[in-house]
């Protein structure tokens, strides 16, 4: 994808205590889905929440925006797409939810987080130069592979 440095894909199933009163996916419960993809795209990145800890920065949400096209039922599968869009600043992260056995598109978010110093509390205006780092050679090496 042209404006993502870098994705992962997970499939998650639609379990019974996902859904409200009439089987569908309760709207709250997308933010757990957003947050598996995210974790899944930040392990693949090296820069998951323990090594966030490991060097004294958080990574707080500062802003989350979600479209809802159509709702997941219980039973259904959703193959979530999270795609790395920013990095330097902060990170930026676009999302898109797909029922994962007919490929429609159910609904599309994005979410940034911003840099804390976990020791100070206060805000980084860019992304610790270590994660930056770890990110550009993975970009990188994806980018070797694929020419």
């Amino acid at each position: 994808m042209k404006d993502s440095f870098f994705s992962a894909e997970i499939i998650i199933n639609v379990e019974f205590y996902d859904v409200d009163s009439m089987r569908v996916v309760w709207h709250g419960n997308y933010i757990k889905f957003m947050e598996q993809a995210r974790c899944a795209l930040l392990e693949r990145l090296n820069c998951g929440y323990l090594e966030m800890e490991r060097i004294k920065c958080l990574f707080p949400l500062t802003d989350l925006r979600i479209k809802y096209i159509r709702s997941f039922r219980y039973g259904e599968r959703v193959r979530a797409v999270a795609h790395l869009t920013e990095y330097e600043t902060c990170f930026k992260i676009r999302y898109e939810f797909f029922n994962a056995d007919t490929g429609e598109l159910a609904t599309k978010a994005e979410s940034t987080q911003m840099a804390v110093d976990a020791e100070t509390g206060e805000s980084q205006f860019s992304t610790p130069r270590v994660f930056v780092e770890r990110i550009e050679r993975i970009i990188a090496e994806k980018n070797q592979r694929e020419s």
